[in-house]
């Protein structure tokens, strides 16, 4: 599905709503107390560019197909120019088997892949607490 006429547009920025959704996708994962560590290191953590393709393979997640409604509707807003959010993730460890994990923004990621694979894309990396 890759066209060189689209560009995707990024928001230099997660939006404020990004944080509380990624807190709310740990809860399943974590304590209180260490929730609010991972997000405000998340809140802190510089910008960062990393491809589609590796953000799945390290997440060990599989891609969502492309007619997901999330996916279609992030796929929407590339087509029309509309910049996106960037991704939250949280660094895993190989050596322990641990994958990163895509704290929010995981349709966005499979958008692009279908997009192209190759594109960076910009995400915030918090430590593994």
């Amino acid at each position: 599905m890759t066209d060189p006429e689209i560009t995707v547009k990024w928001k230099k920025e997660p939006d404020d709503h990004d944080y509380p959704a990624a807190a709310d996708y740990l809860e399943m994962l974590a304590e209180p107390d260490v929730i609010e560590r991972v997000v405000q290191s998340l809140r802190d953590a510089p910008v960062t560019h990393k491809k589609a393709k590796d953000l799945l393979r390290a997440s060990h997640l599989k891609i969502l197909p492309s007619y997901n409604p999330y996916v279609r509707r992030d796929l929407a807003k590339i087509t029309a120019g509309k910049a996106l959010s960037p991704i939250l993730v949280v660094r895993g460890d190989f050596r322990k088997g641990v994958p990163m994990q895509i704290v929010d923004g995981y349709h966005r990621v499979c958008a692009i892949y279908y997009t192209d694979e190759n594109i960076a894309i910009p995400v915030k990396i918090a430590p593994m607490p």
